[in-house]
């Protein structure tokens, strides 16, 4: 629910007219109400209101973990509007029972009080929700879904512990986000009188895995995303989840300028009006009427028009999911691409990147082996040739004090990737 009191006096007006809710207990932000109470108002009270999306702040959250750690449920539970791929739609999911494709959905709350000034001109937050899967043959599609989001919510199964994707999902979550959430599902399984000590026991000996990553001491929220016990008939503790993704969300940093660049993950026809791509805006922003352009495919379109979550917008840009409707596309050319400002985007056949060997992976990588290059939603095949500095150079700073490559400087050819984590001077390249 949301008190009234949350929002501007213009949209108080405009929603206490069609507030469900009867006067309620007082409120410690109450306007100048009747009795010092707020009235409340449910989600659907709020889409009454048809906020236009700028009125929205969107935060696109991850939630990822072994498979059939429960992260589907977890995001039907949360959720109050799904998208077109949303909770396993997809016929083969359903069929095999496991999330097979990225899923989205979305549930709106409060601006929290300490990102109100920052977020200054946004009526409520909105949480986006990625529901990636789980299983060890699908982690190109969990990595194309972690360059699209915000947060992260790691699902672990509190009966289990950490399994093999739960770690693969947390070398993702080191590399790519700042911000992590622990979620220990599936609390209803344990037993009622030994509950509080098993949740414990395991929050221990997380915290003892987590110590040696970025995330040090990450906050773990116990809850039961469906409750499978009969003695556990709803839902545990949503509420407290979605209370500390309150706490812990940022407002995102959002460039409009700048080419356009949109990550699509599903594509479909609709009968008499074209093909839609749905995706994420990554950076820049789009208009109706916009010419865009597929770059793989050198495929220029017109955008005809645009929805968010169902809602018909003119504009959209970098952190927000849209979907994007063109004229004369073959849906079946597209499953996953980009779509980005014409000219914007090179293709190329190398590349020079800095690299670093994740700890986890204890064998030796040599030069010239072959291996898969995930970037967005696309996939593709290279060799790679590695080189690094001389033994004592300090290697250059580039961007956040990333080590830079330097033209300017000779590298020594290296027979395989150097682990510098063992405090090497540079990154290899």
């Amino acid at each position: 629910p949301f008190h009234l009191c949350c929002f501007s006096a213009e949209t108080r007006s405009r929603l206490g007219a069609v507030a469900s809710r009867a006067w309620t207990r007082p409120c410690a932000n109450s306007v100048e109400e009747e009795g010092g109470a707020c009235k409340m108002a449910t989600e659907e009270d709020v889409a009454a209101l048809s906020l236009a999306p700028s009125k929205v702040l969107n935060v696109n959250i991850g939630i990822m973990g072994h498979v059939d750690s429960g992260k589907t449920s977890l995001a039907r539970a949360l959720s109050t509007t799904l998208s077109t791929a949303s909770l396993d739609k997809n016929p083969q999911s359903q069929e095999r029972g496991i999330t097979l494709d990225l899923g989205f959905s979305s549930f709106v709350v409060p601006i929290p009080d300490h990102i109100k000034e920052k977020a200054a001109g946004y009526e409520v937050l909105q949480f986006t929700l990625v529901d990636c899967p789980g299983h060890a043959s699908l982690i190109k599609t969990i990595i194309g879904g972690a360059q699209i989001i915000d947060m992260m919510m790691l699902v672990i199964d509190v009966t289990k512990g950490i399994q093999t994707q739960t770690a693969e999902c947390l070398v993702i979550g080191e590399i790519l986000m700042d911000q992590m959430v622990l979620v220990l599902n599936k609390v209803d399984q344990l037993p009622a009188d030994s509950r509080e000590e098993k949740i414990k026991k395991m929050q221990g000996g997380l915290n003892k895995v987590f110590a040696g990553t970025k995330f040090k001491t990450p906050i773990m929220v116990p809850v039961s995303a469906t409750g499978g016990n009969p003695d556990s008939p709803v839902a545990e503790n949503l509420d407290g989840l979605v209370d500390t993704l309150k706490q812990l969300v940022t407002v995102p940093d959002r460039a409009k300028e700048g080419p356009f660049y949109f990550a699509i993950d599903h594509c479909f026809p609709i009968k008499g009006k074209g093909t839609v791509m749905t995706g994420t805006v990554l950076s820049g922003s789009v208009k109706v009427n916009d010419t865009v352009e597929v770059p793989d495919m050198k495929i220029e379109k017109k955008v005809k028009s645009m929805q968010m979550f169902k809602k018909s917008v003119t504009v959209a840009s970098q952190g927000d999911r849209v979907g994007i409707l063109v004229t004369q596309l073959d849906p079946k050319l597209i499953e996953r691409g980009t779509l980005a400002t014409p000219g914007s985007v090179p293709t190329y056949s190398g590349a020079i990147l800095v690299v670093e060997k994740i700890r986890f992976y204890k064998a030796s990588f040599p030069t010239k082996r072959k291996l898969h290059i995930t970037v967005g939603h696309t996939t593709v095949m290279a060799m790679v040739h590695f080189f690094t500095l001389p033994p004592g150079a300090a290697a250059s700073s580039g961007a956040a004090g990333a080590t830079a490559f330097d033209f300017d400087r000779e590298y020594l050819t290296a027979d395989e990737l150097v682990d510098t984590s063992a405090d090497m001077p540079s990154g290899s390249q």
